[in-house]
């Protein structure tokens, strides 16, 4: 593929994503292959998460290097990475395919991601300083310009970015499994169309007092608005698009960090 073509791929990859995993290279000497790789990854995560690539259909590999003008070999490392997020399922001799809509899973997701975002705002609060207040006051600024405005994708880049501040101090393998947890969160959002006035009026109430606990250096009050607002968020949404299913996973791990007992 010309550079040109390789150019394109980079830009429309980049389109309201940004990337799910650490750079590999901060002072970005990525070698061409592995950078080639990324923005195929970016591309397909953004094809799912928009639901161009609906949950269940089938991911061919060899198609997809076809349309996207690529070798077989970034496609594989693309295919890869999203596995690791959970966004593709593929068994051996098996074409892959976009995750289907599982509530057990997404229960397993926010049950997972109360406890250990707890965990890492727990780690981080001591360190966080003015400035990366001010990051999150400005953060939760800009989400509220674009909930106006409708600019979903951009929410949503902003979004990770606000919780990602009050967990900044945690080593690279939690932040890898955070990452991984917040894009499958996201995929779930997206899915099940969250953004009604009264949804987006609660969870910008639950932004403003995670930030105001953190100023108020009160990390056990800033946990608990935390573990809240994941499970209600993620409660909300097996109720709409499972109402039948008993969410055990989030509500045992809203138990577990905000005290309140284990459910029976």
């Amino acid at each position: 593929m010309d550079r040109s073509s390789s150019d394109a791929l980079g830009a429309r990859a980049g389109e309201g994503a940004e990337p799910s995993v650490p750079p590999d290279d901060p002072a970005g000497e990525l070698a061409p292959g592995r950078r080639l790789a990324l923005d195929v990854h970016q591309r397909l995560r953004a094809m799912i998460l928009n639901g161009e690539l609906p949950p269940g259909s089938v991911v061919p590999q060899a198609a997809m290097a076809r349309e996207l003008g690529v070798s077989r070999t970034p496609m594989r490392e693309a295919f890869r990475l999203l596995q690791e997020e959970g966004l593709i399922c593929a068994r051996p001799d098996q074409r892959a395919r976009v995750r289907a809509v599982d509530p057990e899973d997404l229960d397993d997701v926010y049950g997972t991601r109360i406890v250990l975002e707890s965990l890492a705002v727990t780690v981080t609060a001591p360190t966080l300083t003015a400035e990366d207040l001010d990051r999150m006051a400005d953060a939760l600024r800009r989400m509220r310009e674009l909930a106006d405005t409708g600019g979903v994708d951009d929410w949503h880049a902003v979004h990770k970015e606000f919780h990602r501040i009050p967990t900044q101090a945690v080593g690279v393998h939690m932040e890898r499994m955070l990452a991984s947890l917040a894009e499958q969160s996201e995929r779930y959002t997206r899915l099940a169309h969250l953004g009604g006035p009264v949804s987006c009026a609660r969870a910008d109430q639950e932004h403003e007092a995670l930030l105001t606990a953190l100023r108020a250096h009160d990390p056990a009050e800033a946990v608990r608005v935390l573990a809240r607002h994941f499970a209600r968020t993620g409660l909300s949404m097996l109720a709409d698009l499972s109402p039948e299913y008993e969410p055990r996973s989030t509500r045992t791990g809203l138990a577990m960090v905000i005290g309140g007992g284990f459910p029976a």
